[in-house]
């Protein structure tokens, strides 16, 4: 199988999850021999608050390969262990707020314009409607931050982690509601993870013939199994065409596991799109 991106969408690699063959710090140069000119990382560090020097080698891996960063994660605890972000988590909102202003100088040296808020579990003990309210309160903080370099924050519904409550479009975008009601948020935008909205349930033709004009990023993978392009069974390249009538003209992260070596998974993609197949 190949598929052509439509014209006005444009590709980049997220290498937090391709590329992990790796060190971190060679995936930028790996993916631009690859043929790709744009990047993504998860949060690329273990603590929130990462010193200046850890800081400067991560950008400057970025910049010395030659490709864009154009999402990054704000700080979201251990993903591998099922966190899955601190926005509104009471005991480490104080972290998320001293990583926020790290993230931001990052996007604003590597001219990163979309960056990503994970929502966070459920904790045991706490009260959910307490932490909506204080995921409205860290969100305003990160919109007025961002905004300051002209740039997004998006916020994502994901599989696979119960304790998760945003899972569908529409939870993702009641946040946003509340918090453009509430105080700033008008540069908050969701994240349209086809995979993710997929294996939830959400009707992907829905959100995206309603909600297009709100998405701030877009992901794929397939499913199931979260594999590249072809390895399932979801209908990517018609929701890409889909997305693009629909006025989309911003990145589509490629956020998949590869099946075999992440250099040897672009099979799928048209060879004038970026890759080598």
């Amino acid at each position: 199988m190949t598929i052509s991106v439509p014209d006005g969408l444009r590709l980049d690699v997220n290498l937090s999850i391709l590329f992990t063959e790796l060190p971190l710090l060679e995936r930028p140069a790996a993916a631009k021999a690859a043929g790709f000119d744009a990047v993504e990382f998860w949060w690329p560090f273990d603590t929130a608050t990462p010193g200046d020097a850890e800081v400067t080698r991560f950008v400057r891996a970025v910049r010395d390969a030659g490709v864009e960063l154009v999402g990054l994660n704000f700080a979201a605890g251990d993903l591998p262990a099922g966190d899955r972000g601190l926005l509104s988590w009471p005991e480490r909102s104080a972290e998320f707020l001293a990583g926020v202003p790290i993230a931001i100088g990052i996007a604003e040296e590597l001219g990163c314009r979309v960056l990503n808020a994970l929502y966070g579990n459920r904790i045991d003990g706490a009260d959910p409607a307490a932490q909506d309210e204080l995921a409205a309160e860290n969100l305003a903080v990160a919109a007025r931050a961002a905004d300051a370099l002209g740039a997004v924050v998006v916020v994502e519904p994901v599989s696979g982690v119960p304790a998760y409550p945003l899972r569908t479009a529409a939870d993702a975008l009641a946040v946003l509601d509340r918090v453009q009601r509430e105080d700033h948020g008008w540069n908050l935008r969701l994240l349209a993870d086809l995979y993710h909205l997929s294996v939830n349930g959400d009707d992907l033709d829905a959100v995206i013939a309603e909600h297009t004009g709100r998405i701030g990023h877009v992901q794929l993978a397939d499913s199931p199994g979260r594999g590249e392009p072809g390895s399932g069974s979801l209908d990517l390249a018609g929701y890409l065409g889909k997305l693009a009538a629909n006025g989309y003209s911003g990145h589509v992260g490629l956020e998949y596991k590869p099946t075999g070596a992440s250099a040897g998974s672009f099979g799928w993609l048209s060879p004038h799109d970026g890759g080598t197949p």
